[in-house]
């Protein structure tokens, strides 16, 4: 079964920093983008970096110049490097991957289950 799995949230301390990553279960035939969301009560989810397959990257206007997203094509995995966290960065950080596993008819989108990050002031 394909699955994204993300880990490395927590807690840290306002101008720390944090890295998530997001592995993929499961036979893999091509990875389309591949992004990092954010979510908080209330507020619709937003995009927070996303790297495309031909490794362009994008990002936020809040997280630009502090997060860094990145592909290891070795793992099928993605990371996110977040330097410089301040409290508005605390949020639950969504693992997406639009990719082709094995046995399907095309790409499809995939969510993981989420990873809370608090940034205490």
């Amino acid at each position: 079964q394909v699955q994204l799995l993300e880990s490395g949230g927590g807690l840290v301390q306002a101008g720390g920093s944090l890295k998530l990553s997001c592995a993929t279960s499961g036979y893999i035939l091509s990875f389309d983008v591949r992004a990092w969301y954010r979510q908080v009560p209330g507020k619709q989810r937003e995009l927070v970096a996303m790297v495309s397959k031909d490794g362009s990257t994008k990002y936020g206007d809040s997280v630009k110049g502090r997060f860094t997203i990145s592909r290891d094509n070795a793992k099928d995995a993605v990371d996110l490097q977040m330097n410089s966290l301040t409290v508005e960065d605390t949020a639950v950080y969504y693992c997406y991957s639009r990719m082709w596993p094995r046995g399907s008819t095309g790409y499809k989108d995939y969510w993981g289950q989420g990873a809370q990050v608090t940034v205490s002031s």
